[in-house]
Parts: C-alpha cells; structure tokens; sequence
C-alpha cells in the first residue's frame, strides 16, 4: 500500500496547501495520514476545521500537545473515530490514542503517541504503545505510529524499540523536517520529523516578527500565523503485503495558494 503522510499542519494556509496538492493526487495513495493539531490559528483543532481537512480525502488526523488547545474539540473526539490524540494521555480523557482504518479491501492501524523529553507531563510513551501493540497485531501488520515529541534522542530510541513491530515510525512536533529517513533493520520505515505544513518563512508556521520580540522581552506574545513561503511537508511511504516498509521519501514542496 501507498501513504501521504504529511505534517503538521498550521492555519489557513496549511490547509489550503493540503487542498492544492490534493487536488491532482489524492487517488494516489490508498490513505492518507494529516497531523492537525496546528490547524485552527496555529493552535489545537475544532469540529468545523476536522470536517473541511476530512473532506479534502484525509483518512486520519493525529493530534498532539495542542488537543485541549479548542475546548469544542472534546466531544468531537468521543464520537470520530479517525481522529486520535495521545495515545499516552491520562485515563478518561476524550477520545483515543489509535484507530484502524479499512478501505478497498486494506487496512491500516495508526496509533498516535507523545513524548517526555523536554513535553509537558505526561505518561512513558514506551509502555504505553509497548502494552498496546498485542492488541493492533491481532487486526493488522499494517501500523503507522505518530510520535509527537521534542527530542531526536527520544524519537531515535522509539524507532528502534519497535524496528520490526510495527511498518512506520515517523515524528511530528518540531515543525522542522529532518533528513534522516530510512529504513531500518527489521523493516521499521523512520525519520525523526516530517515537518510542517505552512508559511516556512516564519518560525514554525507563525510569524517572526512576535516570535523575535518574545525572544528579546519575554513578555507574553499574540502569535499570528505566517502566509509566506507556502510549503508542504511529509512523507510518502510504500509498505508490503508483510507490513514491512519498502520505501520512504520526504514531500517537500512550495505551494501556490
């Protein structure tokens, strides 16, 4: 099977960078995988915005530290299924940290995890999705796993701890897409970020301009999002008909909005 996965959207213009590049592609792939937890102003995700991305085609929409950023978002993740958050968020929560996507005869099981390192509070990662995967394996070979962190030593480490159990490792955070995709020993597929989708000449798809200031002052800022240097950033990855990645390659591509 073929993926779009692509990074972390921000804003308007993120989204209507997935729709330009959609337009002519999105048959494609057999699913496409979005990270939109930057979607609505650079900060979280509401109901009105997952429904405009979903109808763009996308299968799944992963989420991160921002998803209780929109407190309308919360319900909306109780009863969507193909929009997850943390796997590793507390207990009772809404919504959940996976989902299993079916289409033309071929599944695929994305699981959504965050990190520690340098992140807000949160459970291990590790024995969440180490504890979880039993559970996938008995649906489908076919897993994807967003790990939403900070660290590249943190990222690193999660791709080899599940090099051989699952077919893609892949991160989202940092807005800042990585050079080091490969595929690793077992024929676990990795990079460390696939970066973001969005204004790239800003500071991680908002503007400069506060984003210095707050730097220089340390005062509270309004952050607004950036419009120029529109790009889309991502992978497009093959997985066979074992679960194992055969092929990985980055999208990083300017838009014309």
């Amino acid at each position: 099977m073929k993926l779009l996965i692509i990074g972390d959207l921000v804003g308007e213009p993120g989204r209507e960078a997935l729709a330009r590049y959609l337009e002519n592609k999105r048959d494609m792939f057999d699913f496409i995988v979005v990270n939109g937890e930057n979607v609505a102003g650079g900060f979280g995700i509401t109901p009105k915005i997952a429904n405009k991305v979903f109808n763009l085609g996308v299968d799944v929409i992963t989420l991160g530290n921002h998803t209780w950023d929109r407190r309308e978002i919360y319900p909306y993740l109780d009863e969507t299924e193909n929009m997850i958050r943390p796997l590793n968020f507390a207990p009772g929560t809404p919504g959940k940290g996976y989902t299993i996507v079916e289409k033309n005869g071929k599944k695929l099981a994305v699981i959504n995890i965050q990190g520690k390192v340098f992140m807000p509070p949160i459970a291990c990662p590790f024995l969440a999705i180490d504890e979880l995967l039993p559970e996938i394996k008995a649906v489908t070979n076919n897993i994807i796993v967003d790990f939403h962190g900070e660290a590249t030593s943190e990222k690193q480490a999660m791709g080899w701890n599940l090099d051989g159990h699952v077919s893609l490792v892949y991160g989202t955070h940092t807005h800042t897409q990585t050079a080091d995709e490969r595929i690793l020993h077992r024929g676990t597929g990795y990079i460390t970020d696939i970066g973001m989708t969005g204004g790239h000449d800003g500071i991680l798809g908002m503007n400069k301009k506060e984003s210095i200031q707050k730097f220089k002052d340390g005062l509270p800022a309004r952050w607004s999002v950036c419009k120029e240097n529109i790009k889309i950033n991502g992978i497009i990855v093959d997985i066979n008909e074992y679960g194992r990645t055969e092929k990985i390659e980055r999208v990083n591509l300017h838009i014309s909005i």
